[in-house]
C-alpha cells in the first residue's frame, strides 16, 4: 500500500467504521450531524419489504384453504387451521417423512374441533382486511407519484367574504365574469405597502427571523417559472396562503412572479385568482401587479371598458402610467402586448422612450482627475488586433458555453503497459454503467421530489429540472471524489455548481455584436471617435443591463447539492471482482459512507472504496476538468458597469465576493447610487485588462523537478510516494491492540501516527494546488490570456481564477509574465537590477545605488544562474524569493546581452513594496511623526526597518530584565532578531491578538535550531508583551486610533447592528460577522448542520465586529490607494497590477508608478477620514430618535464625538520619500 493511499484513507489506528446497517452516532460536521442509516443494507425498501410479506401471507392463506376444503371433502365436518409464522428452518435430521407426515395429518383429521373453522375464518377476514389495506396504499402511493395528478388553481381564501364573493362569480355567468372580478377586486384592494417594504429594515423584528424562509420560498417560485412548472409554483402559493402562519411568509414579490407567469400565458382566470390571494393577504398591488394584468388583457384582446377601469384604479392607487415602462423591467414582447392593452383605452398614448440616464459623474474629489474630459489623454492598448480578438472572444465563448474545460495533467506519463490500458478500458465501462445507473436515479429522485411538491411542500423538484439530465449526470461523474471527502463539502459544490450553471445566459448573437464593437477600444488596429474608459464605451453602446440573478440560500444550495450526492452514492458501482477477484460478480457501491473526527468534530465523509482507488492510481488518466469560471480567460473580461455585471461573457459574477447566501453586502451595493461605485468598477476592469502570458523558461524547470521527487526547499512539493508511511515495528499502530502496551506507549503511538497522517495530508493537498497550477501554466503556455478580478467586503481585489493567478507563491507569481512588452529604456535596466536584489532578502537596509552596484559585482553569478541553472553555482537557489529570483536572472541576461539594452523589449514585471503599509496608512491618519519615520513616510538616504528598530527595541528590554535576573530574558540572548518578530509586527496592525501573536514567535523559535526547546512556551509569552510594549512606545498614535476604532464598533454591535462605513471612493462596507445559526437538513445518509455567521437576522458577534473593524477598516483604505494609483497609472498609458500593497509595472514605468503612487496616497490622506468616518457613524446609528435613549447610543455618540487627535507630520514630504514604497 502507498503512502498517499494510506494517507488518503486515514485508515490507521483509532478510527471505528460503522458496517452497513448498523446505527451510528450522532454526528456533528462544523456541527455536522446525522445517523448511518438502515437502507444502505437492504435490498428492498421497506415498504416493498412489508408488501412482499403480506402477499406472502395471503398466498399461504390460500394453500390453507384449499386444503381445508381437501379434508371436508374427505368427509371432515370441522376443519381449523392454525395460524402458521415464518420459523427457521428444521434441523438436520428434524423433518418427517412425506408419507409419515401425510398419515400423521389424517390421524389428526379424525379428532379436530370446532375451533379450527372459527380460526380460519378469523384469520381469512384478517388477511382479507390486510390485503385490501395493502392494494389501498399501493393504489394511493400511485395516484399521488403520477405526475398527471389537478393541481390546485382555486384559491383558498381566509376571509369568508372574499371566499363567498369568489364562488359566487365561479358560479354565476356574467358576461366576463373573470374581467368584471378584476376590476372590482383593483377598486376594493387595500392602500398599503406590502409586509417586506413596510417594515423599516433596521426595525424589523420578528419579521427578520422569516427572512430565510423568505428567501428559499422566492428562490423555489423563480425555479418554477424558469423550468416551466407555472401550475405548481400556484399549487404552492395557494397551500401556502390557506394557512396563516405560512401565508405570512407570502411577499408581494412572490404574488408578483406568479402573476406575471399567468401573464405570459394569456391565463387571465388563474391571475385573477393570485389577485383575490393578493387581497385576502392585505396587500396592495403595484406596478408590477397592475403591468402583469394589463400585459393578459393584452394578449387576450380584452375590451377598452374593462381596462381603461384598471388604468383609472391604477391612477387612483397614485401608480404613474408611465412607471409601467419604465420601473418595471419588460422583455420587448411584453412590453408591446402592455402597450397594445393601453392603446385600447387611450389610442394616442406613446410610451415614453427608455430613459437614457445622464451621464452620471462620480464627485469624489479623489477622483476628479479620473473623470476630467482631456482630449490628450491615452489610455493604453492592447498588442493584438482586432482579428486576433474576435477570435479569441470565439474562444471563450466556446469554453463557457461547455462550461467546462479539460487540460492535460503534467503528472509523470506512466508506461502504457497492459495493466494501465486495461484499467483505463475498465473505467471506461464503469463510466458507461454510472450514466445509465444515474439517469435512472435521477428520474426515480424527480419522481419523489415531483410528489412531495404537489402535496404543497418545498421540495427539491424546480431545481432538479434547471438542468438536462445529461447535464447533471455531467456533473455528478466529474465530482466523483478520488479520496474521501467531507458530504458537507460536496453537497455545497454540487449545489454551486448547479446554480452557476442556471444562471448561463443565453443572448450569444447579441452579445457577440457588442463585444465586437467594444474591441475597437482595446484592439491596436482600430480607432474610437473619443477617448474614454472601458466602462463608459460598453455603456455607451447601449447595452442593456443583464437582470440581477437573486442568490439561493444556503440551505437550498447544500440540500439539492446532498440530494445529488445521495444519487451519485447509490448509481455508483462496480463488480465485487475488483475489490477480491475470486469473489462473485455481484455490485458494491463505489462510495461509502463513514464517519471520521477531524477538530475533535465527528463529520461524514464519502470514501471511494479502496479497489476504485487503486484502480484510480493504476489508469493514471492524464487529465483534470476545471470549471470555466475557475480558469482565466482567452479574451478581455466585460468591464465590469454594475455590482452582478462584469467578468465573464456568460456567467454571471459578483463584483465584491462573499458567502453563498449572504446578500447585505449586495443589498448595500444597489442602493448605492451607481455614480458612487465608478471607481470601483473601473479600477476592477483596469485590472482585469492587463493581458498575461506563461514564463515558459521557469515552466520547463519547475517540471522538471516537479516529475520527478519534488523540491520542498524551492516551494515544489513532494509526490505521494515521498510522504511518510505508517510507523513500523514498535511503533506500528497494530501494537496499540496488545495487552502488554502500556496507555502512555499508546498515547505516543497515536501522536506519532496523527503527525504522520498530517504531514502526509498536507503534502498532498500542496501536491494537488501545485499539480492544477502547472498544468493550467502548461495548457496556456503558448497563449495570451486575462485573470478577471472582484473584490471581497472590504474593497480588496482579487483575481476570480483561484488556481493560477499573479497572487499565489513565489513559484505561482513567477510562471507569469506580461503578454505586452515594453522597452527598457534609459532606466529600466537598472529596476530590473534592484528588483532582484529585493528578491534575494539583501541590502534591505541599503540604498538603491548600493543595490544596484551589488548586482554588478555579482552579475558573473547572475548570468550563471540564467545559463545554468540546475547545474551551475546556483546562487538564485539562495535567494528568500527563488524562483522570481531566477526568472529576473535570466531577464537581466538577455537585456544585457541585448545589442541595445535599452531598446531590449521586457516583458517582465517589476514590484515595489510598501514598507509594513497598515503601518503606514495609520502613521498618516495620526499625522505621528516618530511613526511615520520608522516606516518610511519621511525622506531619508537609507530606508528604515521598521522590523529592525522593533527587534532593537525588544532586546532593550531583554538586556534590561536579564540584569534584573530574569531568567527567560537571560536565555533569550542572542535569539531576537528581525526574523523572530516581523511576523508579529506587520499583522498587529491587522488585528493580530496577543494569543496570534504568540503562536508566530512560538514558530518562529522552533525553527532556530540552538535555541533551548523547553523554553519555547514561556519565550513566546515574554516576546509577544515585549513586542506589543516597544509597538506601543513606538506608535503611540496608531494605537490610539486603533482603541478608537475598537471601542466605537463594540458600542455599535451592542446597539444591535454591524459595523458599516464608506470608503474614501464610495464603497459601502459592512461587516458580516453575526452570531452562529444554525440549519439542519435532514434525512438521506445523514443529517447536515452547518454554521453560518452571515445570517443578518441575528445579533452581531460583538468580539468579531470589533476585533475586526480596525484591520479591516485599514484594508480599505490601503484598497483605496490602490484602486487610485491603478486609475491614474492607466491615464498615464502605464500596465499596472497589484498584490494588495505590491503594485507592479514594466521596468521602464517604475518611476512613473512610484510618482503616481505617492501623490495618491498623499491624496488619500489630506481627506478628513477620521471625521467623515465620525459624522457617518453618528449619522448611520445615532440618529434615530426611537434609540437615541438608549445607553449604548449615548456612549456611543460620546466615543464618536471624541476623534482622536493628530500630530504634525507633514504628509507632503511623503512625495519625496525615496523608500515610501521600493
Amino acid at each position: 500500500m502507498s503512502a498517499v493511499r494510506w494517507g488518503r484513507g486515514a485508515a490507521g489506528f483509532g478510527r471505528a467504521l460503522w458496517p452497513a446497517g448498523s446505527p451510528g452516532l450522532l454526528a456533528e460536521e462544523g456541527a455536522l450531524g446525522g445517523v448511518w442509516s438502515r437502507k444502505r443494507s437492504s435490498t428492498a425498501s421497506p415498504c416493498e419489504q412489508d408488501r412482499r410479506k403480506d402477499w406472502g401471507h395471503a398466498e399461504l392463506l390460500e394453500v390453507l384453504k384449499a386444503r381445508v376444503r381437501q379434508l371436508q371433502a374427505e368427509g371432515v365436518a370441522e376443519v381449523t387451521v392454525k395460524r402458521v409464522a415464518v420459523a427457521r428452518a428444521p434441523e438436520a435430521g428434524g423433518a418427517q417423512p412425506p408419507r409419515q407426515a401425510q398419515a400423521g395429518a389424517k390421524g389428526a383429521a379424525a379428532t379436530l374441533s370446532s375451533r379450527w373453522a372459527q380460526k380460519l375464518d378469523s384469520d381469512q377476514q384478517l388477511m382479507e382486511k390486510r390485503k385490501q389495506r395493502l392494494e389501498g396504499k399501493l393504489q394511493e402511493r400511485v395516484e399521488k407519484g403520477a405526475w398527471q395528478k389537478q393541481l390546485r388553481l382555486e384559491p383558498r381564501l381566509l376571509s369568508r367574504k372574499l371566499a363567498s364573493q369568489l364562488q359566487h362569480w365561479e358560479q354565476g355567468a356574467p358576461r366576463s365574469p373573470w374581467e368584471e372580478q378584476l376590476a372590482q377586486l383593483l377598486q376594493e384592494a387595500p392602500h398599503r405597502l406590502s409586509s417586506e417594504a413596510a417594515a423599516a429594515p433596521a426595525d424589523r423584528g420578528p419579521e427578520s427571523r422569516l427572512e430565510g424562509q423568505r428567501q428559499r420560498l422566492l428562490s423555489f417560485f423563480e425555479c418554477c417559472l424558469l423550468t416551466g412548472h407555472l401550475p405548481l409554483a400556484h399549487h404552492v402559493l395557494v397551500t401556502h396562503h390557506s394557512k396563516s402562519q405560512q401565508q405570512r411568509l407570502l411577499t408581494l414579490s412572490m404574488y408578483n412572479m406568479v402573476m406575471l407567469g399567468w401573464a405570459r400565458q394569456g391565463s387571465f382566470k388563474e391571475l385573477t385568482y393570485v389577485f383575490f390571494m393578493l387581497k385576502d393577504a392585505g396587500l396592495a398591488p403595484d406596478l408590477q401587479s397592475y403591468a402583469a394584468a394589463l400585459q393578459c388583457m393584452g394578449r387576450l384582446d380584452q375590451d377598452a371598458g374593462t381596462i381603461r377601469r384598471c388604468l383609472k384604479q391604477m391612477a387612483q392607487d397614485g401608480l404613474q402610467l408611465q412607471g409601467l415602462f419604465t420601473a418595471v423591467p419588460l422583455s420587448a414582447e411584453e412590453r408591446a402586448e402592455l402597450l397594445r392593452a393601453v392603446r385600447k383605452a387611450k389610442p394616442t398614448f406613446t410610451p415614453p422612450r427608455l430613459p437614457v440616464p445622464p451621464p452620471q459623474v462620480n464627485t469624489s474629489p479623489l477622483l476628479r482627475e479620473i473623470y476630467a474630459k482631456d482630449p490628450a489623454v491615452s489610455y493604453p492598448r492592447l498588442h493584438l488586433s482586432l482579428k486576433e480578438l474576435q477570435g479569441l472572444f470565439q474562444q471563450q465563448l466556446r469554453v463557457e458555453m461547455a462550461t467546462t474545460i479539460t487540460v492535460e495533467s503534467v503528472e509523470k506519463v506512466p508506461l502504457l503497459t497492459k495493466e494501465v490500458l486495461h484499467a483505463r478500458k475498465t473505467l471506461a465501462g464503469l463510466r458507461t454503467r454510472w450514466r445509465t445507473a444515474l439517469y435512472r436515479e435521477l428520474q426515480e429522485t424527480k419522481e419523489s421530489e415531483a410528489h412531495a411538491a404537489r402535496e404543497g411542500r418545498l421540495s427539491l423538484f424546480p431545481y432538479l429540472c434547471l438542468l438536462s439530465e445529461k447535464e447533471i449526470v455531467r456533473v455528478l461523474l466529474q465530482a466523483l471524489p478520488a479520496q474521501g471527502e467531507s458530504l458537507l463539502f460536496l453537497a455545497h459544490e454540487l449545489g454551486l455548481r448547479v446554480f452557476k450553471r442556471k444562471q448561463l445566459r443565453n443572448e450569444v448573437q447579441e452579445l457577440e455584436q457588442r463585444y465586437s464593437k467594444y474591441l475597437h477600444l482595446l484592439a491596436s488596429d482600430t480607432q474610437v471617435a473619443e477617448p474614454c474608459l472601458p466602462r463608459q464605451h460598453w455603456e455607451a453602446l447601449g447595452v442593456p443591463e443583464a437582470p440581477h440573478e437573486q442568490p439561493w440560500p444556503m440551505s437550498v444550495v447544500v440540500q439539492l447539492g446532498k440530494q445529488l450526492a445521495e444519487v451519485l452514492v447509490r448509481a455508483a458501482q462496480m463488480p465485487s471482482s475488483l475489490a477480491a477477484p475470486r469473489s462473485p460478480g455481484t455490485l458494491i457501491p463505489v462510495l461509502y459512507h463513514v464517519y471520521s473526527f477531524r477538530s475533535f468534530r465527528q463529520i461524514g465523509i464519502l470514501k471511494p472504496h479502496p479497489a476504485f482507488t487503486q484502480l484510480l492510481e493504476t489508469a493514471a488518466e492524464r487529465t483534470l476538468t476545471f470549471e470555466s469560471t475557475d480558469v482565466p480567460m482567452l479574451c478581455p473580461p466585460l468591464p465590469w458597469t454594475s455590482p452582478h455585471s462584469g467578468a465573464f461573457l456568460l456567467s454571471p459574477t459578483k463584483m465584491m465576493r462573499s458567502v453563498e447566501g449572504s446578500q447585505q453586502h449586495q443589498l448595500l451595493l444597489e442602493r448605492c447610487p451607481p455614480a458612487e461605485l465608478h471607481g470601483a468598477l473601473d479600477a476592477l476592469t483596469q485590472l482585469g485588462n492587463c493581458a498575461w502570458r506563461v514564463n515558459g523558461r521557469v515552466l520547463d524547470l519547475v517540471l522538471e523537478l516537479f516529475t520527478d521527487k519534488g523540491c520542498p526547499r524551492l516551494g515544489v512539493p513532494a509526490p505521494p510516494s515521498e510522504a511518510p508511511r505508517p510507523p513500523e515495528g514498535r511503533q506500528a499502530p497494530k501494537r496499540c491492540l496488545l495487552p502488554e502496551v502500556s496507555p502512555a506507549e499508546k498515547a505516543e503511538m497515536r501522536r506519532e501516527l496523527a503527525r504522520r497522517l498530517k504531514v502526509a495530508r498536507e503534502m498532498q493537498s500542496l501536491r494537488a494546488d501545485a499539480l492544477y497550477r502547472l498544468s493550467l501554466a502548461q495548457h496556456l503556455r503558448h497563449r495570451v490570456f486575462w485573470l478577471p478580478h472582484n473584490m471581497d467586503f472590504r474593497g480588496r481585489t482579487y483575481p476570480c481564477s483561484p488556481h493560477f493567478n499573479h497572487l499565489g507563491s513565489d513559484l505561482a507569481r513567477a510562471l507569469l509574465e506580461f503578454a505586452q512588452g515594453r522597452p527598457l529604456g534609459p532606466h529600466g535596466l537598472n529596476w530590473l537590477k534592484i528588483h532582484l536584489v529585493n528578491l534575494t532578502g539583501l541590502k534591505k537596509r541599503e540604498s538603491l545605488q548600493a543595490r544596484r552596484d551589488y548586482a554588478d559585482e555579482l552579475m558573473e553569478d547572475i548570468l550563471d544562474s540564467a545559463d545554468r541553472p540546475m547545474t551551475g553555482r546556483k546562487w538564485w537557489m539562495e535567494a528568500d524569493e527563488p524562483w522570481q529570483a531566477l526568472a529576473c536572472c535570466m531577464e537581466v541576461a538577455r537585456a544585457v546581452r541585448a545589442p541595445d539594452p535599452t531598446a531590449y523589449v521586457s516583458h517582465f514585471p517589476v514590484h515595489q513594496d510598501g514598507s509594513c503599509n497598515g503601518l503606514q496608512h495609520y502613521a498618516a491618519l495620526g499625522r505621528d511623526s516618530v511613526g511615520a519615520a520608522s516606516v518610511n513616510l519621511l525622506p531619508s538616504d537609507l530606508p528604515q526597518d521598521v522590523y529592525s528598530e522593533v527587534a532593537a527595541q525588544v532586546e532593550v528590554f531583554r538586556r534590561q530584565d536579564a540584569e534584573q535576573g530574569v531568567q527567560v530574558a537571560q536565555v533569550l540572548e542572542g535569539f531576537i532578531s528581525r526574523k523572530v518578530v516581523k511576523q508579529t509586527v506587520m499583522t498587529v496592525v491587522y488585528g493580530v491578538t496577543r494569543y496570534g501573536g504568540r503562536l508566530q514567535i512560538e514558530k518562529r523559535l522552533r525553527e532556530i535550531h540552538d535555541f533551548p526547546q523547553d523554553f519555547v512556551w514561556e519565550a513566546s509569552h515574554y516576546l509577544v508583551r515585549q513586542v506589543f510594549n516597544s509597538l506601543q512606545e513606538m506608535f503611540s498614535g496608531t494605537r490610539s486610533i486603533q482603541r478608537w476604532l475598537t471601542e466605537s464598533a463594540r458600542l455599535i454591535s451592542h446597539t444591535g447592528s454591524a459595523v458599516e462605513w464608506v470608503t474614501p471612493l464610495g464603497i459601502p462596507i459592512i461587516q458580516p460577522y453575526h452570531r452562529d445559526s444554525k440549519v439542519m437538513i435532514k434525512g438521506g445518509l445523514q443529517s447536515l448542520t452547518f454554521s453560518s455567521s452571515v445570517d443578518t437576522s441575528q445579533k452581531p458577534n460583538t468580539l468579531k465586529q470589533k476585533n475586526g473593524f480596525p484591520p479591516n477598516f485599514i484594508h480599505s483604505l490601503d484598497s483605496s490607494h490602490m484602486m487610485l494609483t491603478a486609475l491614474h497609472c492607466y491615464r498615464k498609458g502605464l500596465t499596472f497590477v497589484s498584490v494588495h500593497d505590491c503594485f507592479w509595472t514594466h521596468a521602464a514605468d517604475v518611476a512613473v508608478m512610484n510618482q503616481v503612487c505617492r501623490e495618491q496616497f498623499v491624496r488619500l490622506h489630506s481627506q478628513p477620514i477620521l471625521h467623515n468616518l465620525s459624522r457617518f457613524l453618528i449619522e448611520r446609528f445615532c440618529s434615530d430618535p426611537r434609540t437615541s435613549k438608549s445607553i449604548w447610543v449615548s456612549r456611543l455618540t460620546d466615543t464618536l464625538l471624541s476623534v482622536p487627535k493628530t500630530g504634525t507630520f507633514n504628509l507632503e514630504q511623503v512625495k519625496h520619500s525615496t523608500y515610501f514604497f521600493s
